[in-house]
């Protein structure tokens, strides 16, 4: 890969299967509701986390199994992109945020945030369940999920144009840093042929 997922010193910027399972795991032990879905909907999904932080109750659909989120860094534009989750996540989500009454409600959920908090206070939140997950150095933020799911889509699919679907990059080049496999990932690969 790139070094958009090293640092100049070699360092991971994204979790790997091991450190993605176990930050779903010390999300899922917390007592705070909120904390839980914003962490699995982060590393579910691979938004940003202020893409996560604009995701309104309307914008859940139940029903098709998607989340959709407003695009951030489109210069100006608004566009929209869907990402399919895990029912699971979609069942906590009703249960914490109260979607399906919301939904049915006047208004249908339209403009009311799942979260309320801001970035530095969701940062905050991502960072603990790093620390309890003993997820430590340049992966343990938001955007080490987010390169996280980018490395497993990319892995699991090897179709690029969906990988750049589902993080909503303008260009096949931003998206290519995905693609290029190494670490115990290509070792992994390359097991496959041995």
């Amino acid at each position: 890969m790139t070094s958009e997922l090293f640092t100049t010193d070699g360092l991971r910027k994204y979790l790997d299967d091991a450190e993605h399972h176990r930050f779903l795991a010390a999300a899922s032990a917390l007592e705070r509701g909120e904390v839980r879905t914003l962490c699995a909907t982060l590393a579910y999904t691979g938004c940003r986390i202020s893409e996560a932080l604009q995701l309104t109750v309307d914008r859940v659909d139940l029903s098709s199994q998607v989340v959709t989120f407003r695009s951030l860094k489109k210069r100006g534009k608004t566009l929209y992109r869907s990402v399919l989750v895990p029912e699971t996540h979609l069942d906590i989500l009703d249960l914490v945020h109260g979607l399906r009454k919301a939904q049915r409600a006047r208004g249908r959920g339209q403009g009311t945030p799942l979260w309320s908090w801001g970035r530095t206070q969701a940062t905050k939140h991502v960072w603990a369940v790093m620390a309890s997950a003993a997820i430590a150095g340049p992966q343990a933020c938001p955007k080490g999920l987010r390169h996280g799911f980018g490395v497993r889509l990319a892995m699991k699919t090897r179709n690029p144009r969906l990988v750049q679907r589902m993080l909503g990059h303008a260009s096949l080049e931003t998206t290519a840093i995905y693609m290029d496999v190494v670490g115990r990932e290509a070792r992994d690969e390359m097991a496959l042929t041995w």
